[in-house]
């Protein structure tokens, strides 16, 4: 293969599932149902906190907000991947492939950067409950917000630019659903020595930090909660957080089976089947486990719908 600057790669192919042509059909319908049906229940979830007074607290701002960056994380790699099965087409552009690269890292890091932010805001309100609304100003939740947005965004732009410096070979595959940052660096030509220490450096950071925040808010969490001299009392309160402890877990265990999958074997296959359970299946989950046991969005939902549900 011969060696090329980035300029000179016009496209790559993404390998993805199946090369079979008679499963397309099925694999086609089946992403595209689970993709209509991450965004539809994602984006009531937005609609149920926007339109309902009783909704309109830092828990439900906070979720709302996870909610709309689950629909543009799914968004960043499915659309892609239905329009190439349609169009019977494996083939990505540079810059296409540069462009998803950088909002799949914005959006993982502020699904991250959430999940935290949520941990902590449940913190709060179990552990400190007579001075929940002074901590959880509308101010400090809107900062709150806006600094994921920022932290992420730089995140991203660091990341996709430190690709552009590369060189890539002339005859590339991504084994893989979609242009994954650290798939894409593997394929390089030049030596990716400076990405690969800027990567790990900002995955230990960006990934670590927020982590331990949710590890501790937890556990602090949980102390609250063994202080309960009531079996009633300390059911309600776990209750409240049981379903942020499952979309947490979701997440980082998912995240983790993509990282050890992509470390211990090439088989695109394999890559995008933990790809899918991290991509799709757990933004599609996510407003499942939020709503199944939460009254107040059950009631929020039938008032958005006149009742009809």
């Amino acid at each position: 293969m011969e060696p090329g600057n980035n300029t000179g790669v016009s496209e790559f192919p993404l390998l993805g599932f199946s090369e079979d042509p008679d499963l397309q059909p099925l694999i086609f319908g089946l992403f595209l149902s689970m993709y209509l049906v991450t965004v539809l229940w994602n984006l009531l979830i937005i609609l149920a906190s926007i339109s309902d007074s009783h909704l309109h607290t830092p828990m439900y701002f906070f979720l709302s907000n996870l909610s709309f960056v689950d629909i543009c994380f799914t968004s960043t790699t499915i659309q892609k991947m239905l329009v190439n099965i349609q169009t019977q087409s494996k083939a990505i552009t540079f810059g296409g492939c540069i462009s998803q690269m950088y909002f799949f890292t914005l959006f993982v890091g502020l699904d991250n950067f959430l999940l935290a932010v949520m941990a902590y805001d449940r913190y709060v309100a179990i552990s400190h409950p007579l001075h929940y609304t002074v901590i959880m100003t509308p101010q400090l939740c809107g900062l709150l917000v806006l600094m994921c947005w920022i932290v992420s965004v730089l995140h991203a732009l660091l990341q996709s630019l430190m690709v552009l410096r590369l060189s890539f070979c002339t005859h590339v595959e991504i084994p893989h659903i979609f242009c994954e940052l650290n798939q894409v660096v593997q394929l390089a030509c030049s030596d990716t020595f400076l990405n690969d220490v800027v990567m790990y450096f900002a995955l230990v950071l960006l990934v670590t930090c927020p982590l331990a925040g949710i590890l501790y808010s937890y556990s602090k969490i949980v102390s609250s909660i063994l202080a309960i001299s009531s079996a009633q009392g300390k059911y309600k309160v776990f209750s409240t957080c049981a379903s942020h402890l499952s979309v947490d877990s979701l997440f980082y265990c998912t995240g983790l089976g993509v990282y050890l999958s992509s470390a211990a074997t090439h088989s695109s296959h394999s890559s995008s089947t933990a790809s899918v359970m991290y991509t799709v299946v757990t933004p599609m989950l996510n407003p499942f486990i939020f709503s199944l046991r939460n009254k107040d969005v059950k009631r929020a939902l039938r008032r958005f719908f006149g009742g009809k549900i």
